[in-house]
Protein backbone atom coordinates (compact mmCIF):
# COMPACT_ATOMS: atom_id res chain seq x y z
CA UNK A 1 0.00 0.00 0.00
CA UNK A 2 0.99 3.32 -1.13
CA UNK A 3 -0.21 5.50 1.58
CA UNK A 4 -2.19 4.15 4.58
CA UNK A 5 -5.23 6.46 6.11
CA UNK A 6 -7.05 6.63 9.36
CA UNK A 7 -10.36 6.54 9.03
CA UNK A 8 -13.31 6.41 12.12
CA UNK A 9 -16.54 4.81 12.53
CA UNK A 10 -18.58 6.24 14.92
CA UNK A 11 -22.31 7.16 15.48
CA UNK A 12 -25.16 5.75 17.76
CA UNK A 13 -26.27 3.88 15.04
CA UNK A 14 -25.72 0.52 14.29
CA UNK A 15 -22.85 -0.76 11.57
CA UNK A 16 -19.45 0.50 12.69
CA UNK A 17 -17.92 -2.88 13.01
CA UNK A 18 -19.98 -4.18 10.10
CA UNK A 19 -18.56 -1.79 8.18
CA UNK A 20 -14.62 -2.21 9.79
CA UNK A 21 -15.16 -5.54 8.80
CA UNK A 22 -16.28 -5.02 5.21
CA UNK A 23 -13.14 -3.08 4.74
CA UNK A 24 -11.12 -5.43 6.03
CA UNK A 25 -12.67 -8.28 3.76
CA UNK A 26 -11.71 -5.43 1.04
CA UNK A 27 -8.24 -5.23 1.71
CA UNK A 28 -7.95 -9.26 2.19
CA UNK A 29 -8.94 -9.72 -1.29
CA UNK A 30 -6.52 -7.96 -2.43
CA UNK A 31 -3.97 -9.54 -0.23
CA UNK A 32 -3.17 -7.04 2.48
CA UNK A 33 -2.22 -8.53 5.72
CA UNK A 34 -5.17 -7.30 8.01
CA UNK A 35 -5.31 -7.33 12.25
CA UNK A 36 -8.39 -6.72 14.26
CA UNK A 37 -8.57 -5.82 17.64
CA UNK A 38 -11.83 -5.80 19.11
CA UNK A 39 -12.03 -3.83 22.71
CA UNK A 40 -14.90 -4.99 25.54
CA UNK A 41 -15.95 -8.20 23.74
CA UNK A 42 -16.41 -11.55 25.18
CA UNK A 43 -17.55 -13.03 22.16
CA UNK A 44 -17.22 -12.85 18.36
CA UNK A 45 -19.88 -11.62 16.34
CA UNK A 46 -21.07 -13.37 13.21
CA UNK A 47 -19.56 -11.08 10.71
CA UNK A 48 -15.44 -12.26 12.81
CA UNK A 49 -17.32 -15.66 12.54
CA UNK A 50 -17.88 -15.67 8.85
CA UNK A 51 -14.39 -14.33 8.10
CA UNK A 52 -12.62 -16.88 10.41
CA UNK A 53 -14.78 -19.63 8.58
CA UNK A 54 -13.61 -17.95 5.24
CA UNK A 55 -10.02 -19.00 5.43
CA UNK A 56 -8.82 -15.92 4.51
CA UNK A 57 -5.47 -15.23 6.56
CA UNK A 58 -6.67 -12.75 9.41
CA UNK A 59 -5.92 -11.98 12.98
CA UNK A 60 -8.74 -11.30 15.76
CA UNK A 61 -8.25 -11.20 18.57
CA UNK A 62 -10.51 -10.24 21.61
CA UNK A 63 -9.40 -7.64 24.21
CA UNK A 64 -11.23 -8.14 28.26
CA UNK A 65 -14.75 -8.30 28.66
CA UNK A 66 -18.43 -7.03 28.00
CA UNK A 67 -19.49 -4.84 30.08
CA UNK A 68 -22.80 -3.31 30.88
CA UNK A 69 -23.45 0.52 30.47
CA UNK A 70 -22.62 2.12 33.21
CA UNK A 71 -20.69 -0.38 35.24
CA UNK A 72 -17.72 0.24 37.49
CA UNK A 73 -14.50 -0.82 35.83
CA UNK A 74 -12.22 -3.75 36.78
CA UNK A 75 -8.50 -4.15 36.84
CA UNK A 76 -9.81 -6.83 34.41
CA UNK A 77 -10.88 -4.25 32.41
CA UNK A 78 -8.20 -2.25 32.57
CA UNK A 79 -5.44 -4.97 31.86
CA UNK A 80 -7.33 -5.76 28.68
CA UNK A 81 -7.49 -2.31 27.59
CA UNK A 82 -3.59 -1.99 28.18
CA UNK A 83 -2.80 -5.23 26.68
CA UNK A 84 -5.10 -4.51 23.15
CA UNK A 85 -3.54 -1.28 22.81
CA UNK A 86 0.02 -2.81 22.86
CA UNK A 87 -1.06 -5.59 20.74
CA UNK A 88 -2.38 -2.88 17.81
CA UNK A 89 0.54 -1.07 18.42
CA UNK A 90 2.68 -4.35 17.82
CA UNK A 91 0.56 -4.90 14.83
CA UNK A 92 0.37 -1.75 13.02
CA UNK A 93 4.73 -2.82 12.37
CA UNK A 94 3.87 -6.04 9.94
CA UNK A 95 -0.09 -5.49 8.93
CA UNK A 96 -1.22 -3.47 5.95
CA UNK A 97 -4.80 -2.83 7.73
CA UNK A 98 -5.37 -2.75 11.28
CA UNK A 99 -9.10 -2.42 13.05
CA UNK A 100 -9.25 -1.06 16.22
CA UNK A 101 -12.95 -1.54 17.27
CA UNK A 102 -15.08 -0.21 19.79
CA UNK A 103 -11.50 1.39 21.26
CA UNK A 104 -13.64 4.64 21.54
CA UNK A 105 -16.02 2.86 23.44
CA UNK A 106 -12.59 2.13 25.71
CA UNK A 107 -11.78 5.92 25.55
CA UNK A 108 -14.83 7.26 26.69
CA UNK A 109 -15.15 4.69 29.51
CA UNK A 110 -11.73 5.71 30.70
CA UNK A 111 -10.16 2.39 30.02
CA UNK A 112 -7.96 4.37 27.42
CA UNK A 113 -6.77 7.76 27.48
CA UNK A 114 -7.06 10.11 25.18
CA UNK A 115 -3.42 10.70 24.70
CA UNK A 116 -3.00 6.73 24.33
CA UNK A 117 -5.32 6.64 21.33
CA UNK A 118 -3.83 10.01 19.86
CA UNK A 119 -0.50 7.96 20.20
CA UNK A 120 -2.23 4.94 18.51
CA UNK A 121 -2.87 7.85 15.44
CA UNK A 122 0.18 9.28 15.88
CA UNK A 123 2.44 5.98 15.94
CA UNK A 124 0.59 4.51 12.63
CA UNK A 125 3.63 3.81 9.94
CA UNK A 126 2.62 5.63 6.59
CA UNK A 127 1.65 2.21 4.91
CA UNK A 128 -0.96 1.14 7.75
CA UNK A 129 -4.58 1.54 6.89
CA UNK A 130 -5.92 2.49 10.37
CA UNK A 131 -9.93 1.95 10.85
CA UNK A 132 -10.95 2.85 14.68
CA UNK A 133 -15.17 2.42 15.39
CA UNK A 134 -16.80 3.37 18.29
CA UNK A 135 -19.81 5.72 19.30
CA UNK A 136 -18.58 8.81 21.12
CA UNK A 137 -16.01 10.03 19.15
CA UNK A 138 -14.42 13.28 20.59
CA UNK A 139 -13.52 16.16 18.59
CA UNK A 140 -9.87 15.29 18.81
CA UNK A 141 -10.09 12.17 17.76
CA UNK A 142 -12.57 13.15 14.63
CA UNK A 143 -10.02 15.75 13.84
CA UNK A 144 -6.86 13.57 13.69
CA UNK A 145 -8.88 10.74 11.34
CA UNK A 146 -8.29 11.59 7.64
CA UNK A 147 -11.85 9.72 7.04
CA UNK A 148 -15.09 9.83 9.62
CA UNK A 149 -18.20 8.30 8.92
CA UNK A 150 -20.99 9.04 11.51
CA UNK A 151 -23.56 5.93 11.67
CA UNK A 152 -26.81 7.62 12.74
CA UNK A 153 -29.97 5.69 14.30
CA UNK A 154 -33.38 6.92 12.59
CA UNK A 155 -35.41 4.09 14.09
CA UNK A 156 -34.56 0.58 15.63
CA UNK A 157 -36.46 -2.00 17.30
CA UNK A 158 -34.28 -2.18 20.46
CA UNK A 159 -36.47 0.73 21.10
CA UNK A 160 -39.38 -1.36 21.99
CA UNK A 161 -37.41 -4.30 23.74
CA UNK A 162 -36.05 -6.51 20.59
CA UNK A 163 -32.84 -8.09 22.07
CA UNK A 164 -30.10 -8.37 19.55
CA UNK A 165 -30.43 -11.59 17.78
CA UNK A 166 -27.70 -13.75 16.90
CA UNK A 167 -26.54 -13.42 12.61
CA UNK A 168 -29.28 -9.95 12.29
CA UNK A 169 -27.07 -7.84 15.25
CA UNK A 170 -24.49 -10.02 16.36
Amino acid sequence: MERGYTSLNTGNGKGKTTAAVGQAVRALGRGFSVYIGQFLKTEKSGEILALERSGLPVEVELYGRERAIGSPMTDEDREGAARGLKKLTAAMKDHDMVVADEIIVALSTGLLSVSEVKGLIEGKGNSTELILTGRGATEEIIAMADVVTEMVEVKHHYRSGVAARDGIER
